[in-house]
């Protein structure tokens, strides 16, 4: 079995990764950090233009048609460059969301489209994950309510909602509590239908931070590998010293173990497996830890200088410390793990895991 990505996926990541570095500069993210709406619209079109928002969107409806092995990609690279932008909650998880309706669905069949040529932004509410990003300048709202028979869907229009905004240590995140009332007009879908799709959608929303938040901690580490290059102690390079060494190599191992859990993951959301709640948890408990650690390493090998507003470091790291907890925190994520390892019938062992 191959378990690598084909060339066609690693180059496709590479040419987004080397646009970003253009287009996503840190001057620039502190400049649009401060602006009242914290987005940039010009970089939204770029996005657009590049094809990010049509990546999950299907053919039929304008888009490229793909999925989560893709996503486990490019969110790692919206996360090294600390993308100011909820694009992954549109064209990733909202954009998931609505595919997963039948074909020819009118919500599918209007939204989709704009969705892929980037016109649209939408966002999405759920129990999990009750601040909603970005819901300022959504056009429209997927919202989760609460039902005796599961979560039920429903499409809410911006005007028809009351915002409170939240304030965030990290000023790229634009949250709000979301005031709405329910009604048969914004009702999409109920009972078990609308449930699976809601699990599918936290699953996929749980991906997207995962890879954002290796993508984060491989930033802090490059920052601090690049610092302790530069900063002199006692006439050498801090980073020839042996403690220091130690730090780094320790993030390293966290980074790389975490990426096959999430690689595994997103193989388990895309195939359908039975185990994909818990191997998403998995994904988002390593992931968590691995860019919590590369915060906690990269102030100690910066020192307090890390913390301040002119050092690049304190970005990713207040970006990291906000993804912990989003869409499930650490709790709600050991909660399901634990669920299918302490299961009777748990199947456990490298056959269940590579199994599909």
């Amino acid at each position: 079995m191959d378990f690598t990505f084909s060339e066609q996926q690693l180059a496709f990541r590479d040419a987004m990764s080397r646009f970003l570095m253009t287009e996503a500069a840190p001057e620039m993210l502190r400049e649009v950090w401060e602006t009242d709406g914290g987005r940039s619209p010009a970089l939204r079109a770029k996005l657009a233009a590049q094809g990010l928002t049509a990546l999950s969107v299907p053919e039929a409806e304008g888009g490229l048609g793909l999925g989560d092995m893709d996503w486990a990609l490019m969110t790692q690279e919206l996360g090294y460059y600390a993308i100011p932008d909820s694009l992954a909650d549109t064209a990733y998880v909202a954009a998931g969301l609505l595919a997963d309706l039948p074909e020819g669905h009118p919500l599918r069949r209007d939204w989709l489209p704009r969705v892929a040529d980037g016109s649209a932004r939408l966002a999405v509410g759920h129990p999990v994950n009750p601040w909603v990003a970005d819901a300022h300048l959504a056009s429209l709202l997927l919202l989760a309510h609460p039902t005796a028979s599961g979560l039920s869907l429903h499409a809410v229009p911006r005007d028809a909602v009351q915002l409170e905004p939240l304030p965030s240590i990290d000023a790229s995140r634009r949250l709000a509590a979301v005031r709405w009332t329910p009604t048969a007009h914004t009702e999409v879908l109920d009972g078990a239908a609308a449930q699976r799709l809601w699990d599918r959608t936290l699953d996929r929303a749980s991906l997207s931070t995962s890879g954002q938040l290796i993508g984060l901690a491989q930033r802090m580490l490059d920052l601090s590998v690049d610092y302790v290059s530069q900063r002199k102690q006692f006439g050498k390079v801090i980073g020839s010293f042996q403690a220091v060494k130690h730090h780094l190599a320790d993030l390293v191992t966290l980074i790389e173990f975490a990426k096959p859990v999430l690689y595994r993951a997103a193989l388990a959301s895309a195939s359908g497996s039975a185990n994909r709640a818990a191997l998403v948890s998995h994904a988002k408990l390593a992931s968590a830890e691995a860019s919590w650690a590369a915060g906690r390493k990269g102030i100690q090998v910066h020192g307090a200088v890390g913390y301040t507003w002119e050092v690049d470091l304190q970005m990713f790291m207040k970006r990291a410390w906000v993804l912990d907890a989003a869409w499930g925190d650490r709790s709600f994520h050991r909660a399901r793990l634990s669920d299918m390892v302490l299961d009777s019938d748990a199947a456990l062992g490298p056959a269940a895991m590579l199994a599909l």
